[in-house]
């Protein structure tokens, strides 16, 4: 064996790959205690013994033990012990798991000193509500805050010490048009005057006013651009009004229009024409302007974005008459739908824009035929950022005759689905991992087929992600886990 010849280039990355190995010895893994080039990944491993558990803590290495609380097949025992570690981001990895954490570590951290610690106790669904509950008194308002964006389904009485909060940017967070999660919480009508009446939390509270003639007026001359959006959204507004509203000077009121139900077809058309010729023409903010200004110069650049990215229930819920619509947005809406019969799902699947077509797979993949499939996945460039979650899921099957085809297509994508096929032969699976394509290769380092020579190379390969990858390949023999072990001096 020519050792210098298969040296890793980026050892640091194999030694992260070979910590998670699922085959790595017991006796390797201890050894890998001692490793302080990465982010102490050995302590995530599933299988630790409580004896080793105990060895991580006394090391008392910060990544180690970062990792080690991040791990959530932890024992109870253990994470009421690393409660109480003086390193706050050791304490606030231990919230991640919340679910499976005892209720004795989660009473113990809910009045950290740490503000992550509380912040991420705030904003996790799984903090039990009675502990959850005593952050809305956290001295820190930034802590307040993050649970009034995140505890959507806050009782009553917890939501009107959010609402009626000293501190402005608390209030702003509980009335809000944004929140971590849906549904959106409706205001206590009650408090929705003197939400209404102030500037940080009117936005938030117009779509659940009832809307008499005042408040409509004031409403629709509101100087802040996100009141008039929220009114264009408003379910009752009178059609007099959503006309005016259409030719708003802020762009992402327009929009809001664009994206009602009962919006005339003709208008929605108007302001489909009007942002894309105004967006680009809006004149960058003066270096001076104030944040009001640039917020408004934003909106008013990512409003053609905002047309295309709409998500319109109204449509999914009847989606039919969209399925030839001329905006994206409408046809994604549509796509969406779980009704469909056959034949308007071919024709989404076959639609121009890629976006339309990924949402039409993601809802019917047992409706997605062989060759529809391989056109999806070959014509698949991720052209717009808002379809990078196609990317994460293996959403559409493919036979194993169609992978081995893969193996050898021009098109690097599908050349890395082939290992796919746990029985891909191993001259494919050697060839692959020869690829030029990192992809590829990083792809194809795992496989029970891959010949020893192939990955013993990728062990050494230019790129990091194929090196760790190629460390974790449960078929790397144990020689060579020795070998790698030795040359990183552990």
């Amino acid at each position: 064996m020519d050792t210098d010849a298969l040296t890793p280039v980026h050892l640091d990355k194999v030694m992260d790959g070979l910590a998670m190995n699922p085959a790595l010895p017991t006796p390797m893994i201890r050894r890998l205690f001692a490793w302080r080039r990465g982010a102490g990944k050995v302590a995530k491993r599933p299988d630790l013994t409580e004896d080793m558990l105990t060895e991580i803590i006394a090391i008392d290495d910060h990544w180690l033990l970062h990792s080690l609380a991040l791990n959530d097949r932890l024992p109870d025992r253990f994470r009421i012990r690393l409660a109480a570690h003086p390193d706050e981001a050791i304490r606030s990895a231990l919230v991640i798991h919340a679910a499976t954490a005892p209720r004795k570590m989660l009473e113990q951290l809910i009045d950290d000193s740490g503000s992550k610690v509380r912040e991420y106790l705030a904003q996790g669904n799984d903090t039990p509500p009675d502990l959850r509950a005593r952050l809305a008194a956290d001295p820190d308002p930034a802590i307040r805050a993050a649970l009034a964006r995140h505890w959507v389904r806050a009782p009553e009485p917890v939501r009107r010490i959010l609402l009626t909060d000293p501190e402005a940017t608390v209030r702003a967070a509980a009335c809000s048009t944004y929140f971590a999660h849906r549904p959106h919480p409706i205001p206590p009508s009650d408090l929705l005057p003197a939400l209404l009446a102030d500037p940080v939390t009117r936005a938030g509270a117009v779509i659940h006013t009832v809307l008499d003639g005042d408040t409509l007026q004031r409403l629709a001359d509101d100087p802040d651009s996100d009141v008039r959006a929220e009114l264009a959204r408003h379910p009752d507004l009178p059609p007099s009004v959503r006309e005016a509203l259409a030719v708003d000077p802020a762009l992402s009121v327009r929009v809001k229009v664009f994206a009602r139900p009962d919006t005339p077809e003709h208008v929605r058309a108007q302001i489909h024409a009007s942002v894309h010729e105004l967006s680009p023409s809006t004149a960058d903010p003066d270096p001076g302007a104030d944040d009001e200004a640039v917020l408004q110069w934003y909106q008013n650049a990512f409003a053609p974005t905002e047309l295309r990215i709409l998500r319109l229930p109204w449509v999914t819920a009847d989606p039919l008459p969209h399925i030839d619509s001329p905006y994206v947005s409408f046809r994604v809406s549509a796509a969406a739908s779980k009704t469909l019969p056959a034949n308007a799902v071919a024709r989404l699947l076959a639609d121009d824009e890629e976006m339309v077509r990924l949402t039409m797979a993601y809802t019917a993949p047992h409706l997605v035929d062989p060759a529809t499939a391989e056109s999806i996945e070959r014509r698949y460039r991720r052209r717009d950022k808002f379809t990078f979650w196609w990317d994460k899921e293996e959403v559409l099957a493919f036979s194993p005759e169609a992978l081995r085809r893969f193996a050898t297509d021009p098109e690097p994508r599908l050349r890395s689905f082939a290992p796919r096929d746990p029985d891909l032969p191993s001259g494919l699976a050697e060839k692959l991992a020869s690829d030029p394509e990192d992809r590829v290769r990083c792809a194809v380092a795992p496989h029970r087929n891959l010949p020893l020579p192939s990955l013993f190379r990728l062990l050494a390969d230019s790129s990091e992600h194929v090196a760790e990858a190629a460390g974790a390949s449960p078929f790397l023999p144990v020689e060579r886990m020795e070998w790698l072990l030795t040359r990183a001096g552990l």
